[in-house]
């Protein structure tokens, strides 16, 4: 039985592989934003441009960078759930439901997938970002990033299957994510520090994970940061528990 279910974590894995490699369109719509983002921000505001909570020595590229990088991994998320819905729509998911796996094999292989398609995409950006001025402080530090990057996209590639496993229609599907990943990324200081907000707007921002992931990912690649280390990996910690939990007991719930 464990044999059966690691393979099927690595049938699921290879399939999202097999896919995001074939859609040359996906690949280029997702790193087309990051990219412009960073092009026309980053440069626009320059190295000269100072905000509240950012030493006068990093540039605002630089301090954009992990910013961008959090910002695509939560957006890859959206192509893991609308993957499970188009299962469903196509009667792959029924096929899969009715195999003697345990389903939490086929999360896991989700999950895995989406993590790996989203590690591949963030460090395209990061090696733009670096071409484009990124000033790396530490190499060693790009192992903490990596760190970062698969935390921010377990919790959220969790969360988008938990989200496709109660909701049916796709185009509803992707006005709900598209309803909670803006304000998700506008808060979470990928673009601004959120000393920069107003007292309110700072205490909405706390519950925002990916305020945790970005700020993890500037510590280990500029060396500046908001929270301690350890307040970042425990929360990310906690909001991947439980996304992971939601979304193994959600999808057992699933009809296909």
């Amino acid at each position: 039985m464990i044999s059966r279910n690691i393979q099927t974590i690595y049938v699921m894995w290879l399939r999202d592989m097999k896919g995001f490699m074939r859609s040359k369109a996906r690949i280029i719509s997702t790193l087309a934003l990051p990219f412009g983002l960073l092009l026309f921000m980053g440069f626009g505001f320059g190295s000269g441009f100072s905000m509240v909570g950012v030493p006068k020595n990093v540039n605002y590229l630089s301090f954009l960078g992990p910013g961008i990088i959090g910002m695509t991994m939560l957006m890859n998320s959206i192509f893991a759930g609308i993957s499970v819905l188009w299962d469903k729509e196509f009667g792959f998911l029924k096929e899969i439901i009715v195999a003697p796996v345990e389903r939490w094999a086929i999360v896991a292989g989700r999950i895995a997938g989406g993590i790996t398609t989203g590690l591949i995409q963030g460090i395209l950006i990061l090696i733009i970002a670096f071409l484009m001025g990124l000033q790396i402080i530490n190499p060693i530090g790009l192992l903490l990033a990596v760190a970062f990057m698969i935390l921010i996209g377990i919790g959220f590639v969790g969360f988008g299957v938990a989200m496709a496993s109660i909701i049916e229609d796709t185009q509803a599907f992707s006005l709900i994510m598209q309803f909670i990943i803006s304000p998700a990324i506008f808060l979470s200081g990928a673009f601004f520090p959120l000393a920069n907000f107003p007292l309110w707007l700072r205490i909405i921002a706390l519950i925002d994970p990916l305020v945790y992931g970005i700020d993890g990912l500037r510590f280990s690649l500029i060396g500046v940061s908001q929270f301690p280390i350890y307040l970042n990996l425990t929360i990310l910690i906690v909001f991947d528990s439980a996304m992971v939990f939601a979304s193994t007991w959600l999808f057992s719930k699933t009809k296909g």
